[in-house]
């Protein structure tokens, strides 16, 4: 690998570490950059899951005030994300990825119009503790999407936090954090043992991870939640599309 491609890598993964911390769409940069230095789509695949392992660690390291009173949640929805990674992780391996791909554009596109129709935290919030159960299953079947495929899962799990929880975005953003490195985590370690990782490319982009999670979610802390709920949902109605031309292309 050259420098200028070593480089590039590392760029993009500060700029996918913002963007997943802040609101899970770092593969929108990651992805592309690995295409870009000429890995093959699946080989990307695989070394992005790898390289955001990276991403939940610098996050979550400095989620700390958010993640105050969440210890008992998250250690419960933690265990359906682990389960929902492995899931994720033996589909991959197992089955061909075309038919789930064709699906993605469309839960990203449904998650993002729900962040923007968004009722207010209260209401939401009694209506989260009704169903607390429904979170459980929410937290593995995302998790088996980002086990699986990964690009957006953060979208999906911020959206279904704020929808039945009422929590706040930065609340929320940090409790997804958790969950996605859990998922994150087990589906590295299968794709290191029974998949092809390109190491080389992952390593700057893990260095770049690292870093943009880092200082996420000080931007979350420092923006307006509504504001950042409405760049949250463009962004993910941005990469539905990308995704959805890229699969029926």
């Amino acid at each position: 690998m050259d420098v200028l491609t070593w480089v590039l890598l590392l760029v993009a993964g500060v700029g996918g570490g913002l963007t997943g911390s802040i609101a899970g769409l770092a593969s929108l940069v990651s992805y592309p950059a690995l295409l870009a230095a000429g890995l093959p789509p699946v080989t990307a695949n695989v070394t992005n899951t790898v390289a955001l392992v990276f991403n939940g660690v610098g996050s979550v390291s400095a989620s700390r005030p958010e993640l105050v009173g969440q210890g008992r949640r998250l250690v419960r929805l933690s265990v359906a994300a682990l389960l929902g990674g492995i899931t994720g992780t033996v589909l991959l391996l197992i089955t061909p990825a075309g038919g789930f791909e064709r699906i993605v554009p469309f839960l990203i596109a449904g998650a993002s119009v729900a962040i923007l129709v968004q009722r207010p935290p209260r209401e939401l919030a009694a209506e989260g503790r009704r169903n607390a159960l429904g979170l459980v299953a929410g937290v593995y079947v995302i998790a088996i999407y980002g086990g699986y495929f990964g690009a957006a899962a953060g979208v999906l799990m911020l959206a279904m936090f704020l929808l039945t929880t009422g929590t706040t975005v930065a609340r929320g953003n940090a409790a997804k954090n958790v969950l996605l490195l859990v998922a994150n985590a087990v589906a590295a370690l299968g794709y290191a043992i029974f998949a092809d990782v390109d190491w080389v490319a992952m390593v700057p982009l893990a260095i770049g991870f690292f870093v943009g999670g880092r200082l996420g979610p000080r931007v979350v802390r420092r923006v307006d939640g509504t504001w950042l709920r409405r760049v949250i949902a463009v962004l993910g109605l941005g990469l539905a599309v990308k995704l959805g031309f890229d699969a029926f292309s």
